[in-house]
């Protein structure tokens, strides 16, 4: 098994077709292939960025291909309430994907919650892969968590080990589950922005804040390599929380 395993692009399209392009993948009939590798997804797809519907577009018909994996992350599940009719506030980079959709033709737009809605109903919550030697899981796992799915491992994967607290800024307070793990298992997680990809003991975060101007991130698997481009958006410091502390 041959990956390439990449961060919360947010709609960043022009960083993702650099990064797949540096990986060595070729852009046929819109999507990027590669003879010999896939790649896979730790969710967070859309909001924040310009082109949130063309990179779900993108996923999608990927994962219909056979060449990728997909992991939802809290701004997928998100849009998916949204989609489904749920009332969800449109903010923390919604707004973005709604303006989006309200811009097209209604067909337009009901093609886009088509895809999307199969997209998150046919993938699991974490992929677990070769043989568990590796997870995917958006905003981590505890390794006990591994295998198993209930309401609060669907909440960790999804925030992070939140406390219920929040800092000043507003933003959940959350605990450093990767100091703790001590598993085989490789978990390529994002979620929190980092200004480099960070590695504590077999868990590497690869979400490297795109979106905030930082950089869009590959981890390659089995080979255990980051690749990485610069993002093309204003640099945003104050989202990057290198303790791992909290970004929502």
């Amino acid at each position: 098994m041959k990956l390439d395993i990449i961060g919360d692009i947010h709609g960043c399209k022009k960083e993702f077709e650099l990064l797949t392009n540096k990986l060595g993948y070729d852009w046929k009939e819109g999507i990027p292939l590669h003879p010999e590798r896939k790649l896979a997804f730790v969710g967070d797809l859309t909001d924040r960025g310009p082109s949130s519907l063309k990179i779900i577009d993108i996923v999608y018909n990927l994962w219909k291909n056979g060449a990728a994996y997909y992991t939802p992350g809290n701004h997928c599940n998100k849009l998916y309430r949204y989609f489904s009719g749920n009332p969800v506030k449109i903010i923390h980079g919604l707004e973005t994907t709604a303006a989006e959709l309200s811009s097209l033709p209604q067909s337009e737009q009901d093609k886009y919650k088509s895809i999307f809605l199969e997209l998150y109903e046919q993938n699991p919550l974490y992929q677990l892969l070769d043989n568990g030697k590796l997870v995917i899981a958006h905003a981590g796992i505890k390794e006990e968590y591994i295998g198993k799915y209930t309401k609060n491992i669907k909440t960790f994967v999804l925030y992070g080990d939140i406390t219920g607290e929040k800092n000043p800024d507003g933003t959940p307070v959350r605990k450093d589950w990767a100091q703790h793990y001590h598993g085989e298992a490789w978990i390529v997680y994002g979620h929190t922005p980092v200004k480099t990809p960070r590695i504590v003991n077999n868990t590497i975060n690869i979400d490297t804040g795109a979106v905030f101007g930082g950089m869009l991130t590959a981890f390659r698997y089995p080979e255990l390599e980051t690749v990485s481009i610069p993002s093309t958006m204003p640099f945003i410091p104050e989202k990057f929380k290198d303790d791992e502390k909290s970004r929502d």
